[in-house]
């Protein structure tokens, strides 16, 4: 009883200090890993807590129950928009890269530290991959605000990378210890990882959707139970029958959270609690099984290594990989730069030694102060470097209220609040003139400490926050509305149509989306379409095309007014390049009556 209530005052003390350190983390700009990996080292055996801890299989254990909970809440904050947009680099980096890191760094840690050629790639398999952990700590919660595009890249091949790293350490020791000859077997073993763990992602992740929208719970805490039990299985079943658990947990989580299940928010706000715990646990255990006399021993080798790994290896796989991805030179450094090592490196490091293998310890400690290396100066510098590159975006601004909303129904619906800063389309315009699209509603205006009744007269001012009611189909057109004006546009959805109020006005339109109608910026859209469908073309259905949209008459009132307005955007020609301004291709108008 007495050594179960130690550990339970251990733990507690631990996660305290874990979370000051958090705080300290956020002062110094250091990475918050870092100092998780610190505070364990200073309880350890070698430092002043003094706790002997040499455990490597509930190391391995409780690394990876912490990374499945980080890499199921990353899942989770994952937008189909994210992966839609950076599959293809992310998928490149998560495979082909690793490997040439991997092969790189492995054959020059042999060299350095006389290794075999095979022990070499087997250190280099293992700190190849980018670490999910590190990479959502500081690009989500470490003041790292970068373009859109490459942040979305680094996450997803963060979060897909990991089945080759572990193809490269579990085939690298199968063929080390005798097990698995050089040839396709190590194929299959690949293979089996990305297919079996991708397709048991999809499915139980498609699986816990419908049951989550279904299924009626008597309490709301359940929900979020569920949804994590789902990854769990996920995991599970993935590497039970040889498949990558890591890409199965993933995957499942981004098919729960974009499928927007029961107690969306609540099961959000759990699994970030779940993460960072999983976070500071995992750290400060791996932390705990380092012995830093020891790494003071491979202190020179492993800087070599590290230059190696930073400097040589990670960015010619960046540049030999995506440079044909329309990625900028900048863009591409600091991808390069960003290739952070964290917790699974360091888990998969104690694999050699569960196994028994020669130079196992050696392998160890090398790739534990590699990791660090990496964390402290590739951590440290991101936001340096990101300012320096020129990538960096301005943060948005911390919410001066906070919203708490919960159901035990699906709620078709979105409540969001909109910053409106010195650049946003909305600054100083009244809530009547921002065209927003029909059933969308500004619920409330923040101005400092005030509240703000809104009205349609109401004005929007610099450092207002609309707390805005809206469905999740009309997001990306209010989203527009509330944009920087000199932002790099984003392509709006093609081929879905937008419900407009017919009284909303044409200079509107055209200021809030970026389309020239050239018509009288009074008109409203009921006077545009009357003027060229005439009294007898009017009716429901009835539409005209511009070049680069359609309108379509949706709804009349009993005068025979125009009371809806169906906004459809046309797909751009197709020798528009991507990434420039829309309106740049949507040059005159070129109405016509259907």
């Amino acid at each position: 009883m007495f050594v179960i209530d130690t550990i339970l005052l251990v733990t507690g003390i631990l996660l305290l200090l874990g979370i000051a350190s958090s705080k300290f983390s956020a002062r110094l700009g250091v990475p918050v890993l870092v100092l998780f990996l610190a505070l364990g080292m200073l309880a350890g055996s070698e430092g002043i807590g003094g706790i002997e801890f040499e455990n490597y299989s509930l190391a391995h254990g409780i690394g990876t129950i912490a990374l499945g909970l980080i890499l199921f809440d990353g899942g989770l904050r994952t937008p189909y928009r994210s992966i839609r947009a950076a599959w293809k680099p992310a998928g490149i980096l998560a495979t082909a890269g690793v490997l040439l890191t991997s092969v790189v760094t492995g054959l020059a840690a042999a060299a350095i530290l006389g290794l075999t050629n095979l022990q070499g790639l087997l250190l280099g398999g293992i700190v190849g991959s980018t670490d999910a952990a590190a990479v959502f700590s500081v690009l989500r919660s470490g003041g790292v605000h970068i373009r859109r595009r490459v942040a979305d890249t680094l996450e997803v091949e963060s979060g897909s990378n990991d089945p080759m790293a572990i193809f490269l350490t579990v085939g690298l020791i199968q063929v080390l210890s005798g097990e698995v000859p050089l040839g396709p077997a190590l194929i299959t073993l690949f293979l089996n990882q990305i297919v079996l763990g991708g397709v048991i992602g999809l499915v139980v992740g498609r699986l816990a959707v419908w049951v989550l929208k279904n299924i009626q719970l008597d309490a709301a805490g359940l929900y979020p139970i569920l949804a994590t039990a789902f990854g769990l299985f996920a995991y599970g079943f993935a590497a039970a029958i040889g498949g990558s658990g890591f890409l199965a947990v993933y995957l499942a989580g981004i098919v729960i959270g974009n499928g927007r299940p029961v107690f969306h928010r609540g099961i959000l706000l759990f699994h970030d609690a779940a993460a960072w715990l999983g976070q500071i646990l995992m750290f400060i255990v791996l932390g705990m099984l380092s012995f830093p006399s020891r790494l003071l021993d491979v202190a020179g080798p492993g800087l070599i290594i590290a230059a190696v790994l930073i400097l040589v290896a990670r960015p010619l796989s960046v540049f030999l990989t995506i440079s044909a991805l329309r990625f900028s030179f900048r863009e591409m450094l600091f991808i390069s730069w960003v290739g952070l090592k964290g917790a699974v490196p360091i888990t998969l490091a104690t694999f050699p030694l569960m196994q028994g293998l020669e130079s196992a310890s050696l392998i160890f400690d090398v790739v534990f102060f590699v990791v660090l290396v990496s964390a402290v100066i590739q951590g440290w510098t991101l936001p340096a470097v990101a300012r320096y590159l020129k990538l960096e975006t301005p943060a948005k601004a911390e919410p001066p209220v906070t919203l708490e909303i919960s159901s035990l129904r699906n709620v078709e619906g979105d409540i969001v609040d909109y910053y409106v800063d010195e650049d946003s389309r909305a600054a100083g315009r009244m809530l009547k003139d921002l065209a927003l699209p029909d059933g969308v509603v500004v619920a409330l205006i923040v101005r400092q400490d005030q509240i703000i009744p809104p009205q349609g007269r109401s004005q929007i001012e610099i450092g207002d926050h609309l707390i805005v009611v809206l469905r999740p189909g009309v997001r990306p057109l209010v989203d527009r509305v509330f944009a920087r004006q000199e932002r790099e546009a984003e392509c709006l959805p093609e081929a879905l149509e937008f419900p407009l109020r017919g009284t909303i006005k044409a200079g509107d339109v055209e200021r809030f989306y970026d389309i020239r109608l050239g018509e009288n910026p009074e008109a409203t859209l009921d006077q545009m379409i009357r003027s060229k469908l005439g009294s007898k073309g009017l009716s429901v259905g009835a539409s005209i095309r511009y070049e680069q949209i359609v309108l379509r008459v949706r709804g009349l009132t009993p005068t025979g007014s125009i009371e809806y307005v169906g906004m459809m955007i046309l797909p751009l020609p197709k020798e528009q390049p991507v990434g420039e301004e829309t309106k740049s291709a949507l040059g005159g108008p070129k109405p016509e009556a259907s």
